[in-house]
């Protein structure tokens, strides 16, 4: 018995943030139908190479657990379908530029009559003001929203992350609200409508750097793999390969100095408290660097891992899948595909009552459900 099980989610969204959204509550065992248009489907669908059957790698990444129904919401009776879709939903799921559902009578105000317990989700580039009505993008809203200044080193230049983490954060804010929804309307009855802006998410997980700059008023700006508040916590090049610190207080400070046989560092006064560490970090790092490089990064991490040194490696994609961890924790998960066979996924990370999360079903084919999913069945 899934958490979800039962809460039906209707699925207009496409690319990242949204489906993303849809995709965590359909993990915990909401029933999410994803809307697609016929010809094109979502645009992620042809965002390749690398393709698996025909499917392509990042739709398959944020699409599991759901079904997929086609419609074109200027045909009369495909609009007439997903309206009675939406009187039997939750929850709605929707990224369409600001306004556009109301024409056809898809906004929350029209489908609340329909359906007065819906939770409808919209999610947007920008939130009320001044640009209200822009398109958001990740790349943008890592560019805008500072997060590509404060990432990459401070001799090169501003770097988005790896991944598109203004969507993915934007998601889950997304899947809480939701839950938060659905909770309230136990009490009331009544749905609501809940906004989640691209921009504004962005904003609020820059978290203790964005605080650090409203207390302060100094922009530390790009730092590379240092922390600006503690100290030691980044990378170091042991001799074969970097490897990650992370010293989070005084008696781990004190383990890691011992582990290196450096323990005049820790009885130096300049290094004896974090402040001390973060005022005199370049010294302090300076001396660590001549320690770390002198072993191999296997031995230092067994060294500091037993001294109780927070530590690891920094892996390839390769080498997380290779590792030991990753292979006894269930979230890698093999299922078969219709087009794609058998297919590897990372399933969630979450446990219910101690169990891993199933990937249910796979990512659906483009309609797949069109023929056989009645609204007057859900």
């Amino acid at each position: 018995m899934l958490p979800l099980n039962g809460v039906r989610i209707l699925d207009l969204s496409r690319v990242l943030a949204g489906p993303y959204a849809s995709m965590v509550l359909a993990d915990l065992g909401a029933d999410v139908i994803k809307v697609e248009h016929p010809e094109r489907g979502d645009d992620t669908r042809h965002w390749g190479p690398p393709f698996a059957g025909g499917e392509s790698a990042y739709f398959l990444s944020t699409n599991r657990n759901k079904r997929s129904i086609t419609a074109d919401l200027r045909k009369k009776e495909d609009l007439e379908r997903i309206r009675q879709f939406a009187a039997r939903a939750d929850v709605l799921v929707e990224n369409f530029r600001r306004g556009t559902l109301r024409s056809f009578e898809m906004d929350y105000e029209s489908l609340q009559q329909l359906n007065p317990g819906l939770v409808y989700c919209s999610i947007t580039g920008f939130g009320p003001g001044k640009d209200q009505d822009q398109p958001g993008y990740d790349f943008l809203v890592q560019a805008r929203g500072g997060l590509m200044g404060i990432t990459g080193h401070p001799e090169g230049e501003p770097t988005k992350a790896g991944v598109a983490v203004a969507d993915i954060v934007c998601g889950l804010f997304a899947g809480n609200a939701i839950l938060a929804a659905l909770y309230r309307r136990t009490v009331t009855g009544r749905g609501a409508a809940i906004e989640v802006p691209l921009f504004e998410c962005q904003l609020a997980w820059l978290a203790n750097r964005a605080q650090e700059y409203l207390v302060s008023g100094v922009d530390t700006g790009r730092m590379g793999n240092a922390h600006p508040s503690i100290v030691p916590y980044q990378t170091f090049d042991a001799s074969d390969k970097p490897v990650a610190v992370a010293v989070g207080n005084d008696q781990q400070f004190v383990a890691l100095c011992r582990a290196l046989d450096r323990e005049d560092l820790a009885r130096d006064p300049r290094f004896g408290t974090n402040p001390g560490r973060v005022a005199n970090r370049e010294e302090l790092v300076r001396a660590l660097k001549i320690e770390m490089s002198k072993h191999p990064a296997a031995e230092l991490i067994a060294t500091l891992q037993g001294s109780g040194v927070p530590c690891g490696p920094v892996n390839s994609l390769a080498q997380v899948f290779s590792d030991p961890h990753l292979a006894s924790s269930g979230m890698l998960q093999e299922l078969q595909h219709p087009s794609a066979g058998l297919l590897k996924m990372l399933a969630s990370p979450l446990l219910v009552d101690g169990q891993r999360l199933q990937v249910r079903r796979p990512p659906p084919l483009l309609g797949q459900d069109t023929g056989g999913l009645r609204p007057e069945d859900w």
